[in-house]
């Protein structure tokens, strides 16, 4: 049974942008239809249209039915009805989905109470029971607490909880893992699942990360420039693509099963609803259609492959044959297939041949810390006297060698940046040495500590707000210069030239703002910036976390050429294991504030030792629908402890599958691994055992 139909979908905003540009499919109960694309390609706008969600002053045309019931031109009581009792969204971020004043229980029973679906006396056990079937622990407490008293991860079941207590039809996620860590996304993916199949409703899965479509979506709808540029199953789509974009998409993703190799970047920048080329949208970063007229004449239909073709299909290619009816049926995903390319028989399969990254010779010890601790104090709130510590760094030893790459890994909590902080000088630890090039820098005076910088550079993770608005890209630039008094020495406007050009970005840019660059031109400003000083140490904290997959394969590609040519050491803060891979000579696993496991990086990804490493790399979620139900899964149980009130002995014993009686009393010593690179920190390391995988 068709749960959703889409026909002609439009969305046009103010000053005639057309966000949305004409896309159809439908989606059945009990499926999960992944929507994939990179950032502005109309994939969210798409979805809050569904529901009447967009701006005010949008115009939507086409048609949307969900349930038999007509969206578009709909009245405010009939759209309300469906959003209360049809359909279920689950926005990207739950800090915002949830009132901050309100109770949570509340705001879970509040839709089937006002919607008559539940009686007032009941919402108290309705939101209980919601909460306990998202697997969220002493649920009967936990309605009576707030938002902020959540985890991230238990604030996205929450919302899940909240999304899935009218029994909808119709489940529309909208990036509902984006901002979590591996181990929280594989928890919320196993209740998303479950849920829906207990339902039995349709679910829409908005997201761009490919690995989460591989292993939740029976369908894929592929968007690029506002339209659908591919469907089909996702087995087919992700072995066989038939679009240039979705070959390029595939193949620019970092995979955790890899190695250290160049990954294969999309040239360019996705487009805006503003600029949108003529013709294909794709053109200009079109590997095949970029020089053939067509492509910048005819945007290219929606069509079905050729009938008797051995890849069987549909695509908007101009080889393709028109077709009566372009919208794959609901359901069918066994062959139902199109494509929206003028050439979709030429292009090729998504495999790739990964070619070796640079690498460069690896030197001495550049970074040495030792013992590293940074705690803050808990006060009292009366007398303001420390009655505690949050231990956010708690005995932390790692060496950074000359021209290596050093990943520091862990999910969100556990020190990674604060670890980065202290190193750089911008927190002071409560205890430890910090030594560079063998010179301790622990206790040094701001202004001595200057000069230290000027080798130790930092980027930050969010390329938006590291940049200052209000001056020029060669005033950001040139600023580190002029602030260590050595912006004539190292050769002013001509250094400033010379590193836009080092980070591929070109100098007649250093007149523009930040504000005119998309993402990934911002952290390449960012990154150049950093390069200014000539440093020899970058320590990096998560600057690819916000780019698309594309955009992101870019940076790591120049990250890892500007190590080759110029010696540089980093320091690599990041939650994503596969980028890790794909850049780190060497990876550090911390948790809870202390380094848990330590190696050379195909040795800890080949051969894990630690338990939490390997929940780590059991949950991350692999492109390739193929080994859907074949991998061996470790799901964590609970939740990350507070460092204000660590557990005893080791802090990972309350959700390890391991944990035996001495764990609970004493912490583990750090110490090397029989017969690998390794250094561990567990009372019970040792390979996975099969009967431990979830």
């Amino acid at each position: 049974m068709t749960v959703l139909s889409v026909r002609d979908l439009r969305v046009t905003f103010p000053g005639g942008i057309e966000a949305v540009r004409g896309v159809s499919f439908e989606v059945a109960a009990g499926e999960v239809v992944g929507v994939v694309g990179e950032s502005g390609s109309g994939k969210t706008v798409a979805a809050l249209a569904l529901c009447g969600l967009v701006a005010a002053g949008a115009r939507i045309s086409g048609s949307v039915r969900i349930g038999g019931t007509e969206v578009v031109g709909a009245d405010p009581a009939t759209l309300r009805r469906l959003r209360g009792q049809e359909v279920g969204f689950i926005f990207q971020d739950p800090a915002t989905t949830l009132n901050p004043v309100l109770r949570v229980g509340r705001q879970i029973a509040e839709g089937p109470v006002v919607h008559g679906q539940i009686a007032r006396r009941q919402a108290g056990a309705v939101a209980v029971e919601a909460l306990r079937a998202c697997d969220i622990p002493d649920p009967a407490r936990r309605v009576l607490q707030y938002p902020h008293q959540f985890s991230g991860g238990m604030r996205q079941r929450a919302v899940i909880a909240m999304a899935l207590a009218g029994r909808p039809s119709l489940i529309i996620a909208d990036e509902p893992t984006t901002a979590l860590d591996v181990t929280v996304q594989a928890q919320v993916l196993a209740v998303l699942r479950r849920k829906q199949a207990e339902t039995g409703a349709a679910c829409l899965l908005i997201t761009h990360d490919l690995g989460v479509v591989a292993e939740t979506a029976g369908r894929v709808l592929v968007m690029y420039g506002g339209r659908v540029v591919e469907t089909g199953p996702v087995g087919a789509i992700f072995a066989d693509p038939r679009h240039p974009y979705t070959r390029a998409l595939l193949r620019s993703v970092p995979r955790v099963e890899g190695g250290q190799s160049r990954l294969d970047p999309i040239p360019g920048q996705p487009p805006t609803p503003v600029d949108l080329p003529p013709g294909c949208a794709f053109r200009p970063r079109c590997p095949i259609g970029r020089h053939r007229a067509i492509c910048g004449i005819e945007d290219p239909r929606l069509e079905p492959s050729p009938a008797g073709e051995q890849r069987s299909g549909a695509a908007a290619c101009w080889p393709n044959h028109p077709h009566p009816n372009p919208l794959p049926p609901a359901g069918e995903g066994d062959g139902a297939r199109t494509v929206a390319c003028h050439f979709a028989d030429e292009v090729e399969s998504a495999a790739l041949e990964q070619a070796p990254a640079q690498v460069g010779a690896v030197g001495a010890p550049l970074l040495a810390v030792q013992g590293l601790r940074v705690h803050y104090p808990v006060r009292s709130p009366v007398l303001r006297r420390a009655v505690g510590a949050v231990r956010a760094v708690d005995g932390v030893d790692l060496v950074v060698r000359e021209g290596e790459t050093l990943g520091l890994v862990g999910e969100s909590g556990c020190g990674k940046t604060t670890t980065g902080r202290a190193i750089m000088g911008l927190i002071r630890p409560s205890a430890g040495r910090i030594m560079i090039e063998g010179r301790d820098v622990t206790g040094l005076s701001r202004r001595a500590l200057r000069g230290v910088r000027r080798h130790v550079q930092y980027v930050f993770q969010a390329p938006y707000s590291s940049l200052n608005p209000v001056l020029s890209v060669g005033e950001i630039v040139a600023e580190p210069m002029r602030i260590h008094g050595l912006y004539e020495a190292l050769g002013g406007a001509r250094r400033v030239a010379e590193v836009l050009e080092l980070v591929g970005l070109s100098p007649s840019y250093a007149g523009r703002y930040a504000r005119e660059f998309s993402g990934g031109q911002k952290q390449r400003i960012g990154i150049a910036r950093a390069l200014a000083l000539q440093p020899r140490l970058l320590i990096l904290d998560e600057p690819v976390a916000a780019l698309d997959v594309s955009i992101q394969a870019q940076i790591v590609n120049l990250l890892q050429d500007l190590q080759a040519e110029l010696g540089l050491a980093y320091l690599f803060i990041a939650h994503d294991l596969a980028v890790v891979r794909h850049i780190s000579h060497r990876v550090a696993v911390m948790y809870l504030g202390r380094i848990v496991e330590q190696s050379e990086t195909e040795a800890l990804f080949r051969s894990p030792t630690h338990p939490y490493t390997q929940s780590l790399l059991s949950a991350v979620p692999i492109p390739d629908p193929a080994a859907r139900g074949m991998r061996e899964r470790i799901v964590l149980q609970g939740e990350i402890p507070s460092p204000a009130r660590p557990p005893p002995g080791c802090t990972f014993h309350p959700r390890c599958f391991r944990a035996s009686d001495v764990c609970r009393a004493e912490w583990p010593t750090f110490r090397p691994y029989p017969g690998l690179p390794t250094e561990v920190a567990c009372h019970h390391a040792g390979p996975p055992v099969r009967a431990e995988a979830a």
